[in-house]
């Protein structure tokens, strides 16, 4: 073959995105995950050791996401500053230090700081790596990529909750944090080996002025309404299978687990959608099944209709937040403006998932759990509203990075 014919075919063939380096990225979101979740399956040994009342066990648990409901937009100003590569690797690294501190908690006050400083890296983690996601993936895998960097938090947590319970029998919870510290730190310094040290990897240009962050605001708003209306069904559920359903406690947990692994399934999908084409308002639509899902879900019928709802809820949640990240792409004015769109996003996204679950059960409380309906119809309802505007907003063409 003639080398210049060669040279036209290659220049002309479609670049590979660098799956195993966004893979590494993507593992990395998974093991801040699992930090996120690490005390749920070792959090009554934890307490009844440290002496922790069930309200400390609670902000304990939710440290994390009350950070990210704080600082996430000024983190992703921060992560712009310094570079999404380094930036990531900071955010492991702390995630790990913090993990570490904790293992030699005697108290509320130690173990609750120790959480904050993890809630920090974090929040670094999760702004950073869909941004870096976006700059190493290729125009035509982009939203396939960030479809698969959505499903990092219930594979991250449903990885804790199954090793937790062994892990946290044989090693004691001091010896499951210390564990997941020392795989954090492990794909820290993988990371910073792995990732180039030029291009994506590195700081963006000038700072977004607020204009153009009038569109990922618009996103952020819809995720924090997702959030809010489909978190706490999850985090509700094993309640509602014991008291409706008589369910015990161990069964309670093992189904929720199973439920809450649906949300995987929804986001890949959302990945393979926008490959074949479809459009973003189009799948903002399915959104919709939430409101006769959460109608099965509470109306009282059986626990098989229940957990049917449920499910659909599960998978709805992991829908609609792949379509999120993979929408961000199409509504910045300049690709650049990503570390700062996510830290948007992921600002609200924690406020939707901090606020959800004592709201949820604030109502179920005093209305009982069929006025959760309604709550939930008028926050999806809002939702794909707010999606289907940034479904119309995004039919144009990528922006570029230049």
């Amino acid at each position: 073959m003639d080398p210049r014919s060669a040279a036209k075919i290659t220049e002309a063939s479609p670049r590979r995105s660098p799956w195993l380096t966004i893979l590494l990225v993507y593992v990395g979101g998974v093991v801040g995950a699992m930090s996120l979740g690490k005390f749920s399956s070792v959090g009554p040994a934890m307490a009844a050791q440290l002496g922790l009342s069930l309200p400390e066990l609670g902000w304990v648990i939710s440290a994390v996401v009350g950070v990210g409901a704080v600082v996430g937009l000024p983190a992703g100003y921060l992560v712009r500053r310094f570079g999404t590569g380094r930036s990531l690797v900071t955010g492991l690294v702390l995630i790990a230090a913090a993990g570490a501190a904790s293992m030699a908690a005697n108290d509320f006050g130690w173990l609750l700081v120790a959480r904050g400083v993890e809630g920090v890296g974090y929040v670094l983690v999760t702004i950073s790596c869909p941004a870096l996601i976006l700059r190493l993936a290729h125009e035509r895998d982009r939203g396939t990529a960030l479809s698969v960097w959505a499903t990092f938090v219930p594979v991250g947590l449903g990885a804790s909750t199954l090793a937790g319970g062994a892990a946290g029998d044989a090693l004691g919870w001091r010896g499951w944090t210390g564990l997941i510290a020392g795989l954090t730190l492990l794909v820290a310094a993988v990371t910073w080996a792995r990732l180039p040290r030029g291009g994506a990897a590195q700081a963006a240009g000038p700072v977004p002025r607020a204009r153009a962050l009038t569109w990922p605001g618009v996103l952020a708003a819809a995720f924090c309404l997702t959030a809010l209306v489909t978190i706490p069904v999850i985090v509700l559920l094993p309640t509602l299978l014991i008291e409706q359903y008589g369910r015990s406690a161990a069964a309670a947990g093992a189904l929720t687990s199973v439920i809450s692994l649906l949300g995987v399934a929804g986001g890949l999908a959302v990945g393979v959608l926008l490959r074949r084409g479809v459009r973003v308002g189009v799948l903002a639509l399915s959104g919709f099944l939430v409101v006769p899902a959460a109608w099965i879900l509470y109306a009282g019928g059986s626990a098989g209709g229940a957990l049917t709802g449920a499910g659909v809820i599960s998978m709805e949640n992991g829908f609609l937040g792949a379509l999120v990240f993979a929408a961000l792409p199409l509504i910045l004015e300049r690709l650049d403006h990503a570390d700062v769109g996510n830290g948007v996003i992921a600002q609200a996204g924690s406020l939707g998932s901090l606020l959800g679950p004592p709201l949820f059960g604030l109502v179920a409380g005093e209305l009982g759990y069929r006025a959760l309906i309604p709550v939930i119809a008028v926050g999806i309802v809002a939702a794909v509203g707010a999606l289907l505007l940034i479904g119309r907003r995004a039919a144009r063409p990528l922006p570029s990075a230049d």
